[in-house]
């Protein structure tokens, strides 16, 4: 295996190198609707690393325009982020409009300008880390440096993958996902690639770079209490963590990982704002952002869109 990248991971302040289960359940029954914009309010909460962050998490579903007009509503709102589930079908059965969330942000990107943004997560290994490093470049520049790259392996598997005739293992999209973001990192640092391994096969220099130096943070999605997913985000800029017997992890749960992480200072913790986890016990488990978005099939978009426009909680 050949592999030359240049890199400067370790000086660098960005360091480098099932969970959807409950997102399918979230996804049946959200509707857009239309939007009104809200006024701005900042959002200050302090947090294991001085200021909690609040971002917006929807998945890539229903009109397009409509979540383009949420994301406007959302940083007049004061919140601090708003993420795009990545998903081509999800539900094959109920089939719900799903737009392809690089696109949206894209948009989002021309009609912000404060706001952070990125995808909730991206399954790269049904994409080429080029295009995929390209996306990301572009949608860096355009958005002025606000993009965070969230990835992950993909699921449902059967819906992602399988359907388009690609392999559905999970130990093997772990591989190509090891194996891609090397590539990634030195792709969005204008670094060039002279790589062959296993899985990708590579001899180029991309321009231009990220706007953001070194590059864009990467949070991974990390499935508890499985412990390879958690090895893989210390090696890069965050993580968010979900358990796969009760979705969101609990504060306990939460806090357990902060220490077993023992996160350097830049390194994000993805917390989820649930009736049962207000942001409070999100700042004392040590979370660094708190994501908000559906609860459940059973709330209506209007009530996600109204919490949305009433600005991030309070810490009380």
């Amino acid at each position: 295996m050949r592999t030359q990248i240049r890199s400067r991971n370790d000086a660098s302040p960005i360091r480098a190198n099932a969970y959807l289960r409950a997102r399918s359940v979230a996804l049946r029954g959200v509707h857009i609707g239309t939007v009104e914009i809200g006024t701005n309010r900042p959002s200050a909460v302090a947090c294991r690393q001085g200021i909690m962050h609040f971002g917006v998490s929807m998945p890539n579903a229903g009109d397009p325009t409509q979540l383009v007009e949420l994301a406007v509503i959302a940083e007049d709102a004061g919140w601090d982020g708003f993420f795009l589930w990545d998903h081509l079908q999800l539900d094959a059965v109920g089939r719900p409009p799903m737009n392809d969330p690089w696109v949206l942000l894209g948009a989002i990107a021309a009609r912000t300008s404060r706001v952070r943004l990125g995808t909730m997560v991206t399954p790269v290994a049904r994409r080429r880390p080029w295009k995929l490093a390209k996306e990301i470049a572009t949608l860096d520049h355009l958005s002025a440096g606000r993009v965070i790259v969230g990835v992950g392996l993909g699921v449902p598997a059967d819906t992602e993958y399988g359907a388009f005739g690609e392999p559905t293992q999970a130990r093997l999209h772990a591989a190509m996902l090891d194996e891609a973001l090397p590539l990634l990192d030195a792709f969005l640092r204008g670094e060039p690639v002279d790589h062959d391994g296993e899985h990708y096969h590579v001899t180029a220099h991309l321009n231009p770079p990220a706007y953001q130096r070194p590059r864009p943070p990467i949070w991974i999605a990390a499935t508890l209490p499985h412990t390879k997913p958690v090895a893989r985000a210390q090696r890069w800029d965050g993580i968010f963590p979900l358990d796969s017997r009760s979705g969101p992890p609990s504060a306990e749960t939460l806090a357990q990982l902060v220490r077993r992480l023992d996160p350097p200072v830049g390194f994000d913790v993805v917390g989820t704002l649930t009736p049962e986890l207000p942001v409070a016990e999100l700042v004392q488990a040590g979370a660094t952002w708190a994501m908000d978005g559906p609860a459940g099939p059973a709330e209506p978009f209007t009530d996600v869109r109204g919490r949305i426009q009433d600005g991030p909680p309070a810490e009380s």
